[in-house]
Formats: C-alpha cells, sequence, structure tokens
C-alpha cells in the first residue's frame, strides 16, 4: 500500500481525567481518576512496601501532556502534577456524549459512534432481575436454578457465593451499574465451555431488555479467599448500532487488528485480526509485536483493562498507581518503536475513581494524547465528544468521514 501511515489506539480503561460537565446526573460531582490517585500518592497514601512509594512517577505520560489534559478537565494541577512547559504531543480533554458511562458506550464513541439511546439496566436492589427472565434462562440452559440475583462487587461475590456453586452447580448471576448480565461459574467445577454456553443463551434472552453485554466471569480455586477470576472472561456484546471507524477501515481494505478484549467490545465486526492477551505486560507485549509488523495503513486497537477491573473498581489507589508507573515504562519502548508515519492515541472509555464511593464507573473527561515522530506538541482544549479521536484517524489514514466527531488534524 503506499498510503505510508499507521495508526495505533492505546486505552487505559477507566483512566479519566476530571468529572465531566454532566457528572451531577450521575452522582459523580468531584470524580478525578488521575487526579486523585496524583493526589493520594503525593500524600503517601499510596505508599505499599514491595509495590511503590511517593509521587507518581510518569515521565513519558507527563512528556505527552497528560497533566495538561488533567488541568483542562479541572482548571487546576493535583498535587503531584507539575506543570509541563512543552508538551511532545497534541492533548486534550474530551467529554462524553454518550448516553451512559459504560465500556461499550465509550469505546464505540471513540470510534466514531456515539450511543444517544439509553441503555437496558437492571435492579440495583435484589432480586435485580425480572423474573420471567431467570425462569426462561434456567429452562432453556438446564441449571438447578441460579445464585445472586443481585448487583454486586465481582470479587466479592465469589467469596460470598463461590462454594455454594461449587456444591450446587448454579452459577453466579449478578449485575452492576452498567447494562450488564454478569455470569461467574468454576472454570473447572462447572466447565469453561459451559459456561460459554449459557452466557450464549443469556445473550439472546436480554435482548429485549436492551443489555449491552452478558459477561462470563470465569474462575478457580477451591474456598472462599481462595478464588480468583482467570484470564478467560468473554464478552457477548450487542453489536454496533452503525458504522465505527473500524466498519470504514475495513470497508477500505485495511488491517483492523484488536489486542485484548476490543474484540468483544464491538461484537467482533470491523476486525481483520484479533489476539487475546490477559494482564497489562500481556497486552503491552503484543502491542509492541504488532508495532514491529502491522502493515501501513493499519489501525491496532488495544484495550489495556487491568486498570479498570483491578483496580478501579476495587478502589485499589496504589494497585492503580503501579500499574500507571509500569504502562510508563514500557510507553517508553513503545515510543522509541514508532516509525515514520505511526501516530497512536492514548485516551480512556470512561473513569472509575478509586477514591470514590463504591465500585463502579465515574462520569469523566478522558485523555486524548495524540503523538508520533512527526506529530508536534500543542493544546487540543476541551472536546465535546470522544468522537473527535475516530474523525481524526479517519482522516489521517485517509478514509471515508465519519458520521460525527471533529478532526484535530
Amino acid at each position: 500500500m503506499a498510503l505510508n501511515k499507521r495508526a495505533f489506539i492505546l486505552v487505559m480503561d477507566s483512566l479519566g481525567i476530571g468529572a465531566a460537565p454532566d457528572a451531577a446526573k450521575f452522582g459523580d460531582v468531584g470524580a478525578d481518576t488521575f487526579g486523585h490517585i496524583a493526589e493520594q500518592c503525593a500524600k503517601g497514601l499510596a505508599d505499599v512496601d514491595g509495590l511503590r512509594s511517593g509521587a507518581l512517577n510518569i515521565p513519558n505520560l507527563m512528556d505527552l501532556g497528560l497533566g495538561e489534559a488533567n488541568f483542562l478537565a479541572r482548571g487546576n494541577y493535583p498535587q503531584g502534577v507539575a506543570k509541563c512547559e512543552n508538551p511532545t504531543g497534541l492533548y486534550g480533554a474530551c467529554a462524553e456524549l454518550s448516553s451512559g458511562k459504560d465500556t461499550p458506550s465509550g469505546h464505540w464513541e471513540m470510534a466514531g459512534l456515539p450511543v444517544m439511546f439509553n441503555w437496558g439496566y437492571f435492579s440495583t436492589t435484589a432480586p435485580s432481575f425480572p423474573p420471567e427472565l431467570i425462569e426462561k434462562f434456567i429452562k432453556e440452559t438446564g441449571v438447578p436454578g441460579i445464585l445472586g440475583n443481585c448487583h454486586a462487587s465481582g470479587t466479592v461475590i465469589l467469596d460470598e457465593l463461590g462454594e455454594e456453586h461449587m456444591r450446587s452447580g448454579k452459577p453466579i448471576c449478578y449485575t452492576s451499574s452498567d447494562s450488564v448480565f454478569q455470569i461467574a461459574a468454576h472454570e473447572e467445577v462447572f466447565g469453561l465451555e459451559r459456561l460459554y454456553e449459557i452466557c450464549d443463551i443469556a445473550r439472546k434472552l436480554v435482548d429485549e431488555y436492551n443489555i449491552g453485554r452478558v459477561i462470563a466471569r470465569p474462575f478457580v480455586g477451591n474456598k472462599t479467599g481462595e478464588f480468583k477470576r482467570t484470564g478467560n472472561r468473554r464478552d457477548i456484546s450487542t453489536p454496533p448500532h452503525g458504522d465505527t471507524l473500524l466498519d470504514v477501515l475495513k470497508t477500505a481494505g485495511r488491517e483492523v487488528i484488536s489486542v485484548g478484549k476490543i474484540a468483544d467490545i464491538f461484537a467482533h465486526r470491523g476486525l481483520t485480526q484479533k489476539i487475546k492477551a490477559t494482564g497489562n505486560d500481556a497486552l503491552f507485549a503484543e502491542t509492541l509485536s504488532q508495532q514491529q509488523d502491522a502493515a501501513d495503513g493499519s489501525l491496532v486497537f488495544t484495550n489495556f483493562v487491568d486498570f479498570d477491573q483491578d483496580f478501579g473498581h476495587r478502589r485499589n489507589v496504589a494497585g492503580y498507581a503501579d500499574a500507571i508507573e509500569k504502562f510508563d515504562v514500557t510507553l517508553a519502548k513503545f515510543r522509541a518503536g514508532m516509525r515514520a508515519g505511526d501516530i497512536a492515541i492514548i485516551t480512556a472509555d470512561h473513569g472509575c475513581d478509586p477514591t470514590a464511593e463504591g465500585s463502579d464507573h465515574t462520569r469523566e473527561f478522558v485523555p486524548f494524547l495524540c503523538f508520533g515522530p512527526e506529530v508536534t506538541g500543542k493544546s487540543l482544549g476541551r472536546r465535546e465528544s470522544f468522537a473527535d479521536i475516530g474523525q481524526s484517524l479517519a482522516h489521517y489514514l485517509e478514509v471515508a468521514k465519519l458520521e460525527h466527531g471533529a478532526s484535530v488534524f
């Protein structure tokens, strides 16, 4: 291909940078995932022996303008974040147009397709699921019943119900503030393929409730306190309601490479290659491999899930800070490996402030950090939609203009 350009989207899942203009509607006034982590680190409140200590140490992200993007969102610098006089990346703060603060909405919008309709949600009080839905689920799957039927943390519920699940053979079904039906089952006792089968059945059953995702949550362990979720999670999403950047690129004959759960989020649509990996380190290793091999005109799209599932939802500030610092170290290798014509965008799909109450996502601005060998740093200001990311990449990669978003190029 004559086009000597490639693009990379690196999603730091849940790294919001300050409360969005409409945060009050979501009960998220004052949320700031990145800023609050930086403040906790600066105060010595994220020091853990053998893990990390002191102020947040992320020179590469700061050089690209993450601190400046945080300033755009919140209006001041958090404690522990100093002004960067000459950022080397384009930096901005994107607000969200989509109606929710969920994973599919955030990803689809950054790919140029805001979700302007309302997803269906299950009750936050038990029982969470309509009785007719559970009756159909039990009948069509053949399970002896279900456990849970509530709004819950995915790790806490394993300790509460994991042993009973192993004795009874009943899957653990629960929801969250997202539009989601989650099913946890023991990978060995219940069986991984069996779990996937009942999740496929659940996916069909929840369509009438307009639910965004069914998530298979396999786990292992023998007793309470030892249960751990495995890397064989599977998200079964409803397909995007229109064309995304991925569809446009694929139609134009380009390579669209998913790393991690991107394929699941887009219902496996608009992709030419899917790479599975578990954990941020493995995800970045696969991304670095694609940086070496991806053809001209390609898009490589990676979701770094650990920030959200392991630390944001679990309200683990120190763990989140450590993960950002490790990401920053590998980011140096990625930057060094970029070639002429490459651009990369670091962003997020929502917030998940680990200092907030509860365990849910938070409605926040997300960073828009664009960099590459030929990019000159400057402020992009506040952006009205995550869709500006997709539109910018459509313009840069010279494919058809998307319906939503404004290009920064």
